[in-house]
């Protein structure tokens, strides 16, 4: 097999329900159900229905990542499930329809971590996260009738997906946040969609402030949220308006980031999770830290207008 050419492996109850969202995403070229985890060697769909071989329904996903990220199917696997759910998934209950995100090597482990806690701090469930991250253990295919059950009898998949209470979960608790970003479209100009949305980031010395040096405040472009201090703003030559911390700690939160190949430091907008840029430990401040900001992603205050756009308190901080 090719370096590039790797395996993944998630249980998300159903192996009907969680096979389709994977198949779809670029990179992925091909994802089979089946079952892990348990005693029994080759089992049948039966015996896995009863609960008591130990195996997971799982589906088995190769990809290619050149292409697209283990992370990035990581994400889309969250969107199917529910993370809370101990005893099963929707109208599926007994043990074999348990969540869990099973990983190949360290890496992935990493990954899949981080991620876990991630989603646990964005969306404030009611409940803790029951979803395990386990060893991948080996991987029995389904019997054939399975493979791309949803393509096969559409009208029955969609019907079960429905009937489960599937579809009214993910349409409650993902698709909301989907819905938002619909009506931020409409707000924000393309690049600042990108950026904020989809972590794009803006070309260096080719951006709105990363030269600007008058004093003011830098707000959240869609909170309005004060995020940084003209202060704290240095000339780092690096191309992106630099800062050696955030007004206020709370402010931003910080991510691991995978992507691209290599494991950076990502910093978000604490109140609505918007891409904001990294932070680096290249700085010239006491704690040796650099907040690299794409300009998309915040809004300049200046001094003079602090206090008709509602910042007077901040002007002291300036």
């Amino acid at each position: 097999m090719s370096e590039n050419i790797k395996k993944a492996m998630f249980a998300g109850g159903c192996f009907w329900c969680v096979e389709p969202p994977i198949s779809a995403l670029q990179g992925v070229t091909s994802v089979i159900p089946g079952y892990s985890g348990g005693q029994v060697v080759n089992p049948t769909y039966e015996q896995v229905c009863t609960g008591s071989t130990g195996h997971l329904e799982v589906i088995e996903v190769t990809y290619d990542s050149d292409i697209i990220g283990y992370g990035e199917i990581v994400e889309v696997f969250w969107r199917q499930i529910d993370p809370t759910d101990e005893g099963g998934q929707f109208g599926d209950r007994g043990s074999q329809y348990k969540t869990a995100i099973l990983y190949y090597d360290d890496e992935q482990k990493v990954i899949a971590e981080e991620s876990k806690k991630n989603v646990a701090e964005l969306f404030k469930f009611d409940k803790p996260i029951s979803t395990k991250i386990i060893k991948a253990d080996k991987f029995y295919p389904a019997e054939d009738y399975h493979h791309r059950y949803y393509e096969k009898n559409p009208l029955r998949y969609n019907a079960y997906k429905e009937a489960s209470g599937r579809t009214k979960y993910i349409k409650k608790t993902w698709h909301k946040k989907n819905e938002s970003k619909q009506s931020l479209k409409d707000k924000l100009t393309p690049l600042q969609f990108e950026v904020t949305q989809k972590s794009a980031t803006e070309a260096p010395f080719d951006n709105e402030y990363w030269k600007t040096d008058k004093k003011g405040l830098y707000v959240d472009i869609i909170t309005g949220e004060p995020l940084f201090s003209s202060k704290d703003k240095f000339d780092s030559s690096c191309g992106w308006p630099s800062f050696t911390k955030p007004v206020d700690e709370k402010a931003v939160i910080e991510k691991t980031d995978f992507s691209h190949g290599r494991t950076r430091t990502e910093v978000r907008n604490e109140e609505d999770s918007s891409h904001l840029g990294h932070v680096f430990n290249d700085g010239p401040g006491p704690n040796g830290l650099r907040y690299c900001i794409n300009s998309a992603s915040v809004k300049f205050i200046p001094e003079s207008e602090l206090e008709k756009e509602g910042y007077k308190e901040y002007t002291d901080k300036l």
